[in-house]
């Protein structure tokens, strides 16, 4: 896609000042810039780069005004809001790249012949598909993806490379689920015996990702012992999440890098989880809860639309205002010997 920087100001409702006729190709990050590309100015932390870029094109609010001379042929683009406008433009962009993906199924794929299609789909190379698997329309599959037995993927979903989706799991439509995910692995179920060994409790339920989800690389659903491990419609999940066996997470939750939810634990809708939050299991977490990262969270919480942090969690305000304390422990405890130190005297 190339657009005139008078074409993408249209688009944006924005205005130029500088060369309407400069050709845009792709967006591109401010400090690194390059000919053709657009970046964007929202935050003052990268002021600096305004000044030194090479892109051709920045995209800045419409009050904005450049503390020193810009690169000489630099256009600006002036918009209500930049950080709606690069969305809009990213997404443009994306659009472009799902556009470009071939429809074709490649010869070194393998297909079950019981195997449903649908139409339009793309299956890159040395992918399986095993029996009775279905694929809805306008999917793409990448390279080296495993699909099990009597698995169920929707329409216009998108595999990338290395995933691999276990027998029976079920996948709505319009995800995304990016390389080296693993849907339905068997949940972390073993019954300690007398001798101190463990015995493996079969895991023979299976995962159902709802619509409009979308996966990180690397990220692990276990499937259920018995029922479904689920995750419901719109939820967005980062890479390297681990997901135990019979876990649920609900509508528009979101999980950040690295976290850890242990067996049975219950998220509710419209959650924010920060980086390396682990959950214990067989807990409930209400709707609305924003946890900090790296914080731990030991038993439910009932109350809806409340901030946590710490290990174990706290109320957010009431632990910025503890740590704010133990920052001056060794102080405190200076001065307490000090007055012990004086009343022994006396």
């Amino acid at each position: 896609m190339q657009l005139s920087a008078q074409q993408l100001a249209q688009i944006l409702s924005g205005t130029v000042e500088g060369d309407p006729e400069v050709k845009i190709d792709r967006p591109s990050k401010i400090e690194e810039g390059g000919a053709g590309s657009i970046s964007f100015l929202a935050n003052p932390k990268y002021e600096q780069y305004a000044y030194t870029t090479t892109a051709s094109a920045l995209l800045v609010q419409k009050e904005w005004q450049p503390a020193k001379d810009l690169p000489k042929g630099l256009t600006l683009i002036r918009v209500a809001d930049v950080y709606a406008a690069i969305a809009f433009l990213l997404e443009k962009f994306g659009e472009q790249q799902a556009a470009s993906r071939q429809t074709q199924q490649q010869s070194s794929a393998a297909i079950n012949e019981t195997a449903k299609i649908g139409q339009e789909v793309s299956i890159g190379h040395h992918t399986v598909i095993e029996a009775e698997a279905e694929i809805g329309d306008h999917t793409f599959i990448g390279a080296q993806v495993y699909i099990g037995a009597k698995a169920k993927i929707g329409k216009n979903v998108v595999i990338y490379p290395g995933v691999r989706i276990m027998h029976e799991c079920v996948i709505g439509d319009d995800c995304v689920i990016h390389p080296n995910v693993v849907i339905g692995g068997d949940g972390f179920g073993f019954s300690p015996q007398e001798d101190g060994t463990y015995k493996k409790v079969p895991q023979i339920g299976n995962v159902i990702i709802e619509e409009k989800v979308e996966i990180g690389a690397n990220t692990t659903i276990d499937r259920a012992t018995m029922g479904s491990t689920i995750i419901r419609k719109g939820a967005k999940i980062d890479n390297l999440v681990q997901i135990a066996h019979n876990c649920e997470v609900g509508e528009n939750t979101v999980l950040a890098a690295q976290v850890g939810v242990a067996g049975s634990t219950k998220i509710g809708a419209n959650c924010r989880i920060g980086g390396q939050v682990g959950f214990s299991g067989h807990i409930t977490i209400a709707d609305g809860t924003a946890i900090q990262a790296q914080s731990g969270v030991p038993s439910s919480i009932k109350e809806p639309n409340k901030a946590f942090f710490g290990s174990p969690i706290m109320d957010y305000k009431a632990f910025i205002r503890s740590f704010g304390v133990f920052k001056k422990l060794p102080e405190l405890y200076k001065k307490i010997h000090q007055i012990e130190k004086q009343l022994n005297q006396k």
